[in-house]
């Protein structure tokens, strides 16, 4: 839905990610709405393994962008193509997804299109395949009906889940499920389910039993395999509760797996391993430049017009650009001020997104662990049940031996103890019910305080997310406004330098100061590209606003 780009900033000279939605589709009001969810979604979510998104807006012409983190990597779906990955390599891959799917998910976001297409792998702080997922594209806060119709299928069927091919509405364990697939692709170097055509593959999808990593790849680690095939469950109930729970098991293989290094396998130069950076573009004069640039046109004055019988719209250019380059480094000063307290506003939004996420992200964890408690005993409850009807029934048939044993005189001790011991046992197992049913109890209540707990961070965390935003669009429209004044200042400044060169550079008189002007400060105003906002609100030349937010 999305044609990305990637672009410079040319206000903080940032190489970054543009994604806008493809010319065909401008009309489809829904995907408009799907890219304003991908921001907000990711943003909400705030994990090391989720790409950044800086910015959203339209352009001009209606047309709505995202602005992304620049990121130099390989997709995951380039190096299955070489073949399956070494397990220990697979499995930290898989724990890096796991964990940012697991802080979505506790936020409330799911991604409903995982594809190693939208995995990419980069290097970042030393460490070799750091994980980010892409493209939240079809993420969902909540289901809204007026951007799907009912029924409606999204997603790529090589990894959607079966609910997802039933046409139902996706959570979280549609992207366990995905998970899964992936898994099973990185072990094998091959996807679980192929199909020509796209009906066949969700058919496969919806009923067909996923196969064994073994019998694709003999040597396949056992725990791993039992990890991909509880992934693939057809039954979402069958699957890991949520990822906390994956992850525990994720873990205890990483530690169960030889300590040798899968990078040291074959590794490339790190040379190799990341693109060079994009060279320098050419950048305009600072305003701090501009006062030294008109003292320098003083001095040509002076010297062509010792009389000082300049003509009149030299004289008026020499003031004008005196004139805006002073109020330009007023402007410049507000403008700095602005910036810092974005910049502040930002750091702070961001702390806060942060240790909110990892107190539900800690709180999930409880709860994912308690609710599994539950659930045990729940099973063992059950299980108590029918032991107590057997007891029950066992009784009464003791008890019913022992009273006709006791009428035709032919009572035992034998007997009657046999009838005590059954029905002691009817009492044993009613308590053990009990016991049991306590325990889920406590259990299922522990579960309801710490889901109550994670609501009232999530209701929290919303609240401060729409509140920062308010902050910071007021603040980007403050600057947003002073960047048009400065615009125009610039103008002022370019036209009144031309009309001073174009006069002055034929002077003899002139020619070394001439020559300071544009050794000292470059090529000439009209010889700078033009500025193009690629995440602002406007365009404008970093000579003008040398220290913009990074969010506008």
């Amino acid at each position: 839905m999305g044609i990305v780009y990637r672009a410079r900033h040319v206000l903080i000279d940032r190489v970054v990610a543009v994604k806008l939605i493809r010319p065909d589709l401008r009309g489809e009001t829904h995907l408009r709405a799907w890219m304003l969810r991908e921001a907000r979604a990711a943003n909400r979510v705030d994990h090391a393994h989720i790409i950044d998104i800086h910015d959203i807006g339209e352009t001009d012409d209606g047309e709505l962008y995202l602005v992304m983190e620049y990121l130099v990597g390989t997709p995951l779906s380039n190096e299955l193509a070489k073949g399956p990955l070494a397990v220990a390599r697979a499995v930290d891959v898989l724990e890096q997804m796991g964990a940012a799917l697991s802080r979505a998910h506790d936020l409330g976001v799911v991604h409903r299109d995982l594809k190693s297409d939208n995995i990419l792998l980069t290097a970042r702080g030393g460490r070799k395949d750091f994980v980010k997922i892409l493209d939240f594209g079809l993420a969902a806060l909540a289901h809204d009906p007026r951007l799907a119709p009912k029924g409606a299928v999204f997603g790529t069927p090589e990894y959607m889940s079966p609910e997802q091919a039933r046409g139902e509405q996706a959570g979280p364990q549609s992207d366990l499920y995905a998970l899964g697939v992936l898994f099973f692709e990185m072990l094998t170097g091959q996807l679980p389910f192929k199909a020509s055509d796209r009906e066949t593959l969700l058919e496969m999808q919806r009923t067909a039993p996923a196969p064994r990593p073994s019998s694709v790849k003999k040597d396949t680690s056992p725990v791993a395999e039992k990890i991909v095939l509880r992934l693939l469950e057809k039954d979402a109930r069958k699957r890991y509760r949520d990822g906390h729970h994956l992850l525990e098991e994720l873990k205890a293989l990483q530690r169960s797996l030889p300590s040798t290094s899968w990078e040291k396998e074959g590794a490339q130069p790190e040379a190799q391993q990341a693109a060079p950076p994009p060279p320098p573009q050419p950048r305009s004069p600072g305003v701090a430049e501009w006062a030294g640039r008109a003292g320098l046109f003083s001095r040509m004055l002076s010297r062509a017009y010792p009389a000082g019988n300049a003509p009149p719209e030299i004289k008026q250019a020499l003031a004008a650009i005196w004139d805006v380059a002073a109020k330009a480094t007023a402007l410049e000063g507000e403008i700095a001020s602005h910036t810092r307290k974005l910049e502040a506003l930002e750091r702070r939004g961001r702390a806060l997104r942060a240790e909110i996420g990892r107190k539900v992200e800690e709180l999930a964890h409880e709860e994912s662990r308690v609710l599994r408690e539950a659930s045990a005993y729940a099973e063992e409850e059950t299980t108590a049940r029918q032991e107590l009807t057997r007891a029950e029934q066992n009784a009464r048939e003791r008890v019913a031996i022992a009273e006709q044993a006791e009428r035709n005189g032919q009572g035992t001790r034998a007997i009657y103890e046999a009838a005590g011991a059954a029905t002691a046992m009817v009492e044993a197992q009613r308590q053990w019910l009990k016991t049991r049913g306590d325990r889920r109890g406590g259990r299922e209540a522990t579960a309801a305080d710490l889901r109550r707990q994670i609501e009232e961070l999530r209701a929290q965390l919303a609240r401060y997310a729409e509140a920062l935003e308010e902050d910071l669009n007021s603040g980007r429209e403050k600057v947003a406004i002073r960047t048009r004044e400065g615009l125009k200042f610039e103008k002022t400044f370019v036209d009144a330098f031309s009309l001073l060169t174009g006069h002055l550079k034929g002077r003899p008189e002139c020619r070394d100061l001439m020559t300071e002007l544009q050794s000292g400060s470059g090529e000439a105003p009209e010889n700078t590209p033009n500025a193009t906002a690629v995440d602002g609100d406007v365009p404008v030349s970093p000579g003008v606003l040398e220290r913009p937010p990074e969010a506008v």
